[in-house]
């Protein structure tokens, strides 16, 4: 029997017409997916109202030279959880290397070490922070990908920390040679 098809290290990207309005043209960097589920990090949508700084403030932490950045909403599972999506340059004791099929992409952290170290100037290089994430029972995201909801491609540290992530979603699928505005919102059947 094939190995199933994996899709940690990819983007996830949802299509026009999802049902659910809480994915609407949203990019989730897909960090774990194996025989027991997956886990997702929303990139594309900013938190209203809240800023690193303010968030550092509101963990009792030092801001110290954190730059006030934008927070991602991660997804609807866990919303007042954070996780930061960064570069491999920096790891605390549970960052989490998510490798793909070009090897390894970016880390996950989900523990205040990382934004201790980012307020102190000593955490990676590039980052984004989110709150909450996405999460998928055994065997659902698969059965999601056989419908009109996802699309996934190549997760990249361009498309996670030089894109603007009001840009992420139509740039992600530019780079599978897709232009988003032709994209209809129905299937049908031939």
């Amino acid at each position: 029997m094939d190995q199933p098809p994996f899709l940690s290290g990819k983007l996830l990207l949802a299509m026009p017409g999802m049902a659910d309005p809480r994915f609407e043209r949203s990019v989730t960097a897909l960090c774990i997916h194996d025989e027991n589920g997956a886990v997702g990090i929303g990139i594309s949508h900013k938190r209203a109202g809240i800023r690193l700084r303010g968030l550092l403030k509101q963990l009792e932490i030092d801001p110290g030279v954190a730059p006030d950045a934008a927070v991602h909403h991660g997804g609807p599972v866990e919303p007042g959880r954070g996780f930061v999506l960064h570069s491999d340059d920096w790891g605390g004791e549970d960052t989490l290397s998510v490798v793909g099929t070009a090897g390894k992409l970016w880390s996950m952290t989900g523990t205040v070490d990382v934004l201790r170290a980012i307020a102190e100037g000593r955490g990676p290089s590039r980052w984004l922070i989110s709150l909450g994430y996405a999460g998928w029972g055994a065997g659902q995201l698969e059965e999601e990908m056989t419908r009109h909801g996802w699309f996934a491609c190549d997760g990249s540290e361009a498309l996670l920390f030089d894109t603007p992530s009001d840009e992420r979603w139509s740039a992600a699928f530019k780079t599978q040679g897709i232009d988003p505005r032709l994209l209809a919102s129905e299937t049908g059947a031939a």
